[in-house]
């Protein structure tokens, strides 16, 4: 059998660190020291980072990481604002950030970073890029700094490194502090808490159309699998027209049941009403970000009028399939819902601020690409601009008739639901 190695773990499920600091504060060298190769270009002239990179790679004892290599804070080239506003989105991706200091040098810029990771609950800690081993001197600036972020609730620590004998030296101190700041659990699990301890009955239903890859599975279903085998599941995996046949398979009924959401009503009409029963992409969405306000952003689909815009958002870009969910599926649900046509403009990546319309609604993708920072942060940004926000599965379960079903494993999200359908 073979054994799946860290390498393969997706971007989403790995720890994100962003480093952070002036031009030529030593943010590429230190991504290059920490990676081991040289993923970033280093140069003495300003601005030679002018977009984010990142880099994928391990980093004991994290294991699967991606750092965040940014532009200078301080750039004042002619395209520096547009830099600097792209280095401070990369905050809403990672799940922490190295400050880099050149020569322990702190100042102005160095105090408004730390004043943004404050105001994102951002944990951080101080990279000092020396040229030298640490003299007297430095340790006294860094024991300075130290004792001014003293109360900064999110700081922790402080540590040198410098060039020696052609090596880095002061890495493993850093590697010591990124793993004390690493968020513990940054996803829930995916349903592992919806079935007993151990040994419960799952059914997982997985069609193989023309969006399945050949040979292989969709991320949502490797996880949910991934989930159950690690939660000592009975995991029972069928394509859509073999449900009935799979209900029988247990001696007792299953303790839950997932389909994908585009066969949902196929798959309700087979399951009994006192099975849970729910889709992978309302388990992506309680994995992701806050079920419960997606929950309550699906009944704005409910009051949508012809002509209406309504944002298709995807976390990432692919070949669109002929009956797509985004481009073909969810406006086609959305005139049902609307009792006419319904502008969807279908916006990949991550952001949506190039769309500069009222819109009345956003309908998210599953966000299996994102991590939860990520997903949170979209929905913060939605909120922030008064736009209500639902995901793919909850929007194709509502338009099956079943939402009020496909949330029922899920009690306060049901809650939020009912209430916002009530006012709808």
């Amino acid at each position: 059998m073979k054994r799946v190695q860290t390498s393969e773990t997706t971007r989403a499920q790995r720890l994100h660190i962003g480093l952070f600091g002036r031009c030529n504060a030593g943010k590429s060298t230190l991504c290059n020291a920490l990676s081991g190769q040289h993923v970033a270009l280093v140069s003495p002239l300003p601005g030679t980072t002018t977009d984010p990179v990142e880099k994928v790679m391990e980093m004991a004892p994290l294991g699967p990481v991606v750092l965040h290599d940014t532009a200078g804070l301080d750039d004042t080239s002619s395209l520096g604002r547009e830099r600097v506003q792209r280095t401070l989105a990369e905050l809403k991706s990672v799940d922490l950030a190295l400050l880099v200091l050149e020569e322990c040098e702190f100042g102005q810029a160095e105090e408004t970073a730390i004043h943004t990771f404050e105001a994102e609950r951002l944990p951080f800690a101080i990279v000092c890029s020396l040229r030298h081993p640490p003299l007297p001197r430095d340790h006294e600036r860094m024991a300075k700094i130290t004792e001014v972020l003293r109360t900064q609730k999110t700081f922790g620590g402080i540590a040198p490194v410098w060039l020696e004998d052609n090596a880095w030296q002061g890495l493993e101190e850093v590697r010591r502090l990124v793993a004390a700041l690493a968020p513990r659990d940054r996803e829930p699990a995916m349903l592992q808490d919806l079935l007993p301890e151990r040994n419960g009955r799952l059914v997982l239903v997985c069609p193989q159309d023309s969006g399945a890859p050949r040979g292989r599975l969709i991320m949502p279903q490797v996880q949910a699998i991934r989930d159950a085998l690690d939660g000592r599941a009975l995991c029972l995996v069928v394509t859509d027209e073999q449900v009935n046949e799979a209900l029988q398979v247990f001696d007792m009924a299953p303790d839950l049941v997932v389909c994908d959401s585009q066969v949902v009503r196929k798959v309700a009409a087979c399951t009994p009403e006192q099975v849970p029963f729910t889709t992978f992409s309302i388990l992506m969405a309680r994995m992701k970000g806050d079920l419960e306000s997606l929950a309550t952003g699906a009944a704005a689909l409910l009051d949508l009028h012809p002509k209406d815009t309504v944002i298709i958002q995807e976390a990432c870009s692919h070949h669109a399939q002929k009956d797509d969910i985004g481009r073909v599926q969810i406006p086609r649900l959305l005139a049902k819902l609307a009792g006419g046509p319904v502008n969807c403009p279908v916006l990949a990546g991550r952001s949506w601020s190039e769309y500069d319309g009222t819109a009345r609604a956003i309908v998210h993708c599953g966000a299996c690409t994102l991590t939860r920072r990520e997903m949170n942060a979209r929905l913060a940004e939605a909120r922030e601009r008064g736009i209500p926000m639902t995901n793919y599965g909850m929007a194709l379960s509502l338009g099956s008739g079943l939402l009020q079903r496909t949330l029922a494993p899920f009690p306060q999200a049901l809650a939020a639901w009912q209430r916002a359908r009530a006012h709808a």
